[in-house]
């Protein structure tokens, strides 16, 4: 996984990646900006058009990685700008869209001849817009539609070509600061959970562990043996603020290895810190990105600590049909029980189990959910 840093549509977007990952899919996973269109994924029908450092690039031939420090505008990030809504009424008026699929790729193209070609005449404008490919119109609205905004734009003197960027969208989540941006982003307000992990799943669990905070903050420290307290992780390589391992799942007969990367901030002074991470299961195609808040806080006049954890995440792939609510829901409190009751016999200096890590197996989880829920229903 490597780190990016990269602005889309105005915002700054910190992320963890695999090399490969295109920009398009990117957008679309990580982002959540489905406006970028995937056709061809040759480079040829141009529906994943964007602007890089405000040129019209095909995302699905550009890697993610290449766009480290640049500025990237999709289809959502043109809302306030004058070109994009004189175009945009004029593909209405002139018909110049069906189905609608090439037309976030052609809005973009068709805002670039616009700017740089203001004389730009209907010969011109299909030579222009050779490398957008569209099924459904027959191209005449659509020549007809940025031909018509040239002329109105021609025939007012004072017309202006804006390159401002349009107003926020729906704020995208960092969940991968680094260096100078971690410590930023720490001393940033958080933003509201429903605004930064939209769509995620989310829960919130509390527990006690018998020692005082300050001895608890410290083992929290001890990434080693935080690792050895969840069952299913191997830890293959860490330092003082990242963390690199294995995190293994059975559900039934599905064995699933997930192999990522994290990034870990605390605040000595407030005890509490956050761990940011995305991993990925070739077996299965699934994907998953989450971050974990947690806060220590003194109980029974300070010789016990009671740790307040938030968990947020969201799961693409195969194993995505596993994530009902109810049941992702009482897993992850289950995954934090088991985590606290291992805390606390490290703590008191009790045997714990020995490597290799057995894999969880939350298929026995959901079944003996499944009973008590069988109990609980029918009073037996």
């Amino acid at each position: 996984m490597t780190p990016i840093a990269l602005s889309v549509n105005g915002r700054k977007v910190q992320a963890l990646v695999e090399p490969r990952t295109h920009l398009a899919d990117f957008l679309r996973e990580h982002c959540r900006l489905t406006g970028t269109h995937l056709g061809c994924e040759h480079g040829v029908c141009g529906a994943c058009t964007v602007l890089i450092d405000d040129e019209p690039a095909r995302s699905c031939l550009t890697y993610a990685v290449q766009c480290d420090g640049l500025a990237v505008q999709t289809i959502e990030g043109f809302n306030a700008d004058p070109i994009m809504q004189e175009l945009r009424t004029a593909f209405s008026r002139e018909h110049g869209l069906q189905c609608g699929f090439c037309t976030p790729g052609m809005l973009i193209a068709a805002r670039d001849i616009v700017r740089r070609l203001p004389d730009a005449d209907a010969r011109r404008i299909r030579v222009e817009l050779s490398g957008n490919l569209c099924r459904c119109t027959g191209y005449l609205g659509i020549i007809n539609a940025v031909e018509s905004v040239i002329a109105a734009r021609a025939s007012k003197p004072t017309a202006v070509t804006s390159q401002a960027a349009a107003p926020p969208p729906a704020p995208l989540q960092a969940f991968a600061p680094t260096g100078e941006v971690a410590r930023a982003s720490m001393a940033a307000p958080t933003p509201a959970p429903e605004e930064a992990h939209k769509g995620w799943t989310r829960f919130e669990e509390s527990f006690v562990v018998a020692r005082p905070p300050q001895a608890v903050w410290t083992i929290f420290a001890d990434i080693p043996a935080v690792a050895a307290c969840l069952d299913g992780v191997e830890l293959t390589e860490h330092d003082a603020s990242t963390a690199k391992g294995k995190m293994t799942v059975r559900l039934g007969p599905i064995q699933a290895g997930f192999s990522g990367s994290a990034v870990i901030e605390r605040d000595d002074r407030a005890l509490r810190g956050t761990i940011r991470g995305a991993g990925s299961d070739r077996g299965t195609g699934s994907r998953t990105k989450g971050e974990i808040l947690y806060r220590l806080a003194p109980e029974a006049a300070g010789q016990q600590t009671r740790v307040f954890v938030t968990v947020e995440y969201s799961l693409q792939g195969a194993l995505a049909q596993f994530s009902r609510s109810g049941l992702v829901l009482e897993l992850g409190r289950r995954l934090v029980a088991d985590f606290a009751a291992n805390l606390n016999a490290r703590l008191v200096g009790a045997q714990m189990r020995a490597a290799p890590r057995t894999p969880f197996n939350a298929g026995r989880f959901l079944w003996s959910w499944f009973i008590d829920e069988l109990r609980r229903r029918f009073g037996r």
